[in-house]
């Protein structure tokens, strides 16, 4: 019979060990894909020892109307929330760094060698690199601040069909037959997810005030009250991304729905990229996985935030599963407080008499120690 009783308490410190272990496994494992997804940590990067920040990306669809000219209404209606907090930008340093974007399609692409392919373009302002995690190898990042805005960011593998290298800053190339120099180059998407939501199609990275000219020659033909074709004024964002100070919890993400839920409800989907990797809210969201994965209302994604969502549904499973194992330790430690609870009611009595017992033993030593004091004065 006292066989019987070890082995049973040896099975359930394995199996309780074996529990802890897999736990253990599963939040490593968790950790390593959140962090793998690097874009989701810009905020991180630029606050450093500043303080409090939350990046918060929002995607639109594409006939939601949000375009260029919403930028300033909306940088005036941030900068505004943040005064109710008695947050205030210091002069001469930028305190809501924000960036743009929008896919203008696939361009034909060319060199001055006379090669020819094709590339997804996309167009971006702002400080959209600040946001990338491209591993810039070649040239610079052109940036708002350029004199000129003909400056094109491509992918190595552009590189190489144009040029034959990857070290070709500096070159030009031609996008829709609009010439522009190629500012950088940079590397192809670094996690597996990643390179399976990009493909195998090359990318280039144009600003905006060169998307007009690319886009005259494809789609961007409307006509004029006069009868005569103009180009139509490329102006539409799909992806507005910006790094707000966060002085209490959920502030940034509240104030971006506030100025987007309603005007573009249905149309825009927020996230808050620091927070949406956490263990509790994926585990939550796991019986709403399919809303997480399924999107039928036109909302466009890059290729980086569809990474990311797989990862999300990835981790929502995870954690739901290290929830339901760490059940088992939870209801064996229930069971070993109650076995507690009643063992100390069976010997409560016991208990009692044993420690009155000490106790007066310990007066009874005290007084002893007291009278040979006093006897040692006299």
């Amino acid at each position: 019979m006292k066989f019987r009783f070890k082995i049973k308490h040896i099975v359930l410190a394995s199996v309780n060990g074996a529990a802890l272990i897999a736990a253990a496994v599963m939040t490593a494992v968790g950790s390593s894909m959140a962090k793998s997804q690097k874009y989701n940590y810009a905020a991180s990067e630029w606050g450093g020892k500043k303080g409090n920040y939350a990046q918060i990306s929002c995607f639109f669809a594409e006939n939601s109307g949000f375009s260029t000219t919403s930028l300033n209404s909306v940088r005036s209606m941030i900068l505004s929330e943040l005064q109710t907090v008695s947050v205030a930008p210091e002069e001469g340093k930028t305190l809501v760094p924000d960036a743009y974007s929008s896919p203008l399609g696939n361009c034909q692409i060319s060199s001055d060698i006379n090669r020819h392919t094709s590339a997804e373009i996309t167009a971006v302002g702002g400080d959209f690199f600040l946001f990338r995690d491209f591993t810039l190898l070649d040239g610079v990042y052109f940036t708002k601040e350029d004199l000129m805005q003909d400056g094109a960011v491509i992918d190595r593998e552009l590189a190489w069909m144009l040029y034959g290298s990857e070290k070709i800053a500096g070159m030009d190339m031609y996008i829709n037959g609009v010439k522009f120099y190629i500012a950088g180059v940079i590397g192809s998407p670094d996690t597996k997810l990643e390179k399976q939501c990009a493909g195998k199609t090359m990318r280039a990275y144009i600003s905006y005030d060169m998307a007009d000219e690319v886009t005259r020659g494809s789609a961007g033909l409307n006509t004029a009250p006069d009868g005569n074709a103009q180009p139509a004024a490329f102006d539409g964002i799909t992806c507005y991304e910006c790094i707000i100070p966060n002085p209490v919890d959920s502030f940034a993400e509240n104030t971006m729905e506030k100025i987007f839920g309603q005007q573009y409800d249905g149309k825009v989907d927020i996230v808050s990229n620091g927070s949406r990797f956490n263990p509790e809210k994926r585990s939550k969201a796991y019986k709403k996985l399919s809303n997480s994965v399924v999107q039928d209302d036109g909302i466009i994604y890059p290729y980086w935030e569809n990474a990311s969502r797989i990862v999300e549904f990835r981790l929502s499973r995870l954690y739901h599963g290290r929830k339901l194992i760490l059940i088992i330790p939870f209801l064996t430690l229930a069971w070993i407080l109650l076995r507690l609870i009643i063992l100390w009611r069976r010997k409560k009595p016991k208990l009692k008499r044993y420690l009155s017992l000490k106790l007066d033993r310990l007066r009874h030593r005290i007084r002893g120690i007291f009278r040979r004091k006093k006897k040692e004065q006299e």
